[in-house]
């Protein structure tokens, strides 16, 4: 039922609201600084990270699929596979973030940023049967 409490929780949208704010944040610190280019690539590499939390915070379990195999085997591949992927996202925004702060060149984590976002949307479509 659309009512349920676990439905309405606000803790689920916690951790993709604060990502955005960090990134509405750092974009007018940066925009402050004369840095606007710099600063709309760091705003929506936060707000890509964001949705794409925002997207996943109802997610239960990974689904298995037969490209895994079955069983507890497929399973374990499955979520190292998606745990990889998690942490290296983490580490490209990261790094995209603290090297705009610092005023070094952003281009080569901006490329990587997009290449994931873009992986993982088409992914999504593609496990949705789009």
């Amino acid at each position: 039922m659309w009512i349920a409490p676990e439905r309405r929780s606000l803790g689920r949208w916690a951790v993709p609201g604060l990502v955005l704010s960090a990134g509405l944040v750092v974009g007018v610190v940066l925009a402050a600084d004369g840095r606007s280019g710099t600063a709309l690539v760091a705003l929506a590499a936060l707000a890509g990270y964001a949705a794409y939390l925002a997207y996943r915070r109802n997610e239960p379990a990974l689904p298995v699929s037969e490209g895994f195999g079955s069983g507890t085997r497929a399973r374990a591949h499955l979520r190292a596979a998606a745990m990889t992927g998690d942490v290296l996202t983490v580490a490209v925004v990261g790094a995209l973030i603290v090297q705009s702060l610092r005023g070094a060149d952003i281009t080569a984590y901006a490329w990587l940023a997009a290449v994931a976002g873009v992986t993982y949307l088409l992914s999504a479509l593609a496990g949705r049967g789009l």
